[in-house]
C-alpha cells in the first residue's frame, strides 16, 4: 500500500505513532489480527550502509524477538547473523563470564541484525498488508482524547482513532501531547558505534569488555572478519577516539579487548551518541492511549536489551487484542490496566538493573574489584540459576 500523505480526514480503529521497528512490528501484527490500523511516521526508513557495505548500527534479537518476527511472517526477508557465545570480563579483574547456547540446548543466544535493513524489510511488508494505512510525512501536531475517540492533529489533516499507541521514541511527541511525565536517569556516557575488520573470524561470539570508564562489546557481523562495535563512555573520551586516526583507534580497540579478534586491520565511519535512561510515568496515560518501546522506556545499551524490552511490550500487546473480538471497542474500560501495570513494573526493574550494574562496573578500588571477581565466579558456577537467567535475558522464561 502506497504512502499517504495529504489534508483528507480519516478514521481507524488504531493508530500507532511511530515508525521504527517496534511501531511498525506492532502494526504488522495488528492487521494480522483483522485490524485495520494507521501507522504514522514523518518518513519512511532507508538504508545508510557504511564503507564496509553495512549498517553501522544493529540490534541483538533474542529468541522471544525471533519468534515474533517470525509470527509477522518478517523474519524470512532478514539477514541474521547467529551468535551462539559470550564471553564478558572486567579489564580490572581476573573473572570472566562465559555464556554458551549449548547451556540451554540452543543453537544461538541470539541474532544480529542490521537496524536498518530491518526496518526497511519490515516497512516493505506493511506496504503489501491491505490493512495497514501508512501516513507518510505529517508530523504529529497535536492530541485531543476524548471519551470515544482519540484524534491527531496531522498538519492540515485529522487522524481519528478508538485506541492510539505511542511508538515514537523518546522524544515522543504522544506522551509530551498528553504531558506524561518521564523519569530520566543520566548515566554520564555516550556511545561510540562503528563497524570493524578483524585478523581473526569471530565464529559467532560476542565479546563484551568492562574498561575503567565504560563497556566496549565487539559483536558478530555478516562476514567472519567483521564486527560491530558499541562503546560505552564518557562523552569527552567518545569525542576523543571519535577524532583519531584509524590506526590509532584500531589499535586502541585491540589492546581494550585483550587481542580476543587479533588486530582490528580496519574501521568504518565512527559515530557518537548520547546515552540516557527513560522511564515514563505512565504506559496508560489515558482510557484510549498506550506507550510502548522507547516512548515508554529507554535502556542503557550495555546488555543489549533495549529493542528486546520494546518487542516484548509488542508481543504483551497483541496477545491482549488476540482474547478481544474484532467487533469490540479496543478500549474498552479496563482492558489495558494490567497490560500497563505489568509492563511499566517490568520496565522499572530493568532500569534498575542496568543502573546497578554499570555502578559495579563503573566501581574503583580493592572492595569494588573483589566484588565483580567473587561475584562473576560464584555466578559462573552457578549451574541452574545461570541457565535461568540467561533464558530469562533471552525471552524463553522458566525452565522446566
Amino acid at each position: 500500500m502506497p504512502e499517504q500523505a495529504g489534508s483528507a480526514d480519516a478514521a481507524v480503529e488504531i493508530a500507532v505513532v511511530g515508525g521504527g521497528l517496534i511501531g511498525a512490528v506492532a502494526v504488522l501484527g495488528i492487521a494480522a489480527q483483522g485490524r485495520r490500523v494507521a501507522l504514522v511516521e514523518q518518513a519512511a526508513p532507508a538504508t545508510a550502509p557504511g564503507r564496509f557495505g553495512h549498517d553501522l548500527r544493529n540490534i541483538a534479537a533474542a529468541p522471544a524477538t525471533r519468534r515474533l518476527l517470525e509470527d509477522v511472517d518478517v523474519w524470512r526477508a532478514l539477514a541474521p547473523v547467529p551468535y551462539r557465545a559470550m564471553r564478558v570480563w572486567d579489564a580490572r579483574g581476573t573473572g570472566t563470564l562465559v555464556f554458551d547456547a549449548a547451556e540451554l540446548d540452543r543453537e544461538a543466544l541470539g541474532w544480529m541484525l542490521e537496524n536498518g535493513p530491518t526496518q526497511v524489510a519490515v516497512w516493505d511488508a506493511l506496504r503489501a498488508h491491505p490493512n495497514v494505512v501508512l501516513r507518510v510525512g505529517e508530523p504529529v501536531a497535536g492530541v485531543r482524547a476524548a471519551a470515544d475517540r482519540v484524534t491527531l492533529e496531522l498538519g492540515a489533516a485529522r487522524l481519528d482513532a478508538a485506541l492510539l499507541i505511542g511508538a515514537d521514541g523518546a522524544r515522543s511527541r504522544v506522551r509530551a501531547a498528553l504531558g506524561v511525565a518521564a523519569e530520566t536517569h543520566e548515566t554520564g556516557h555516550a556511545a561510540l558505534a562503528t563497524v570493524v575488520r578483524t585478523s581473526a573470524p569471530h565464529a559467532g561470539v560476542a565479546y563484551q569488555c568492562f574498561l575503567e570508564d565504560g563497556p566496549l562489546a565487539l559483536l558478530p557481523g555478516p562476514e567472519p572478519d567483521l564486527a560491530s562495535v558499541v562503546w560505552s563512555q564518557p562523552p569527552a573520551a567518545a569525542a576523543r577516539r571519535q577524532a583519531l586516526p584509524e590506526p590509532a583507534f584500531c589499535a586502541e580497540i585491540a589492546r581494550c579487548m585483550d587481542a580476543c579478534l587479533g588486530t582490528i586491520r580496519a574501521s568504518d565511519e565512527r559515530v557518537v551518541f548520547p546515552l540516557q535512561q527513560l522511564l515514563a510515568a505512565s504506559f496508560h496515560p489515558h482510557p484510549r492511549v498506550l506507550l510502548i518501546g522507547d516512548a515508554a522506556h529507554v535502556l542503557h545499551p550495555l546488555a543489549g536489551l533495549g529493542a528486546n524490552l520494546g518487542f516484548e511490550d509488542v508481543r504483551a500487546l497483541l496477545d491482549v487484542l488476540t482474547r478481544l473480538p474484532l467487533a469490540a471497542d479496543p478500549a474498552a474500560p479496563g482492558i489495558w490496566r494490567a497490560f500497563a501495570r505489568q509492563r511499566r513494573t517490568r520496565a522499572a526493574l530493568m532500569v534498575q538493573a542496568m543502573a546497578g550494574l554499570q555502578r559495579l562496573y563503573a566501581a574503583t578500588g580493592p572492595l569494588g574489584q573483589l566484588l565483580r571477581n567473587t561475584g562473576v565466579d560464584w555466578f559462573n558456577r552457578s549451574g541452574p540459576l545461570k541457565r535461568q537467567i540467561m533464558a530469562e535475558a533471552m525471552g524463553l522464561g522458566a525452565l522446566h
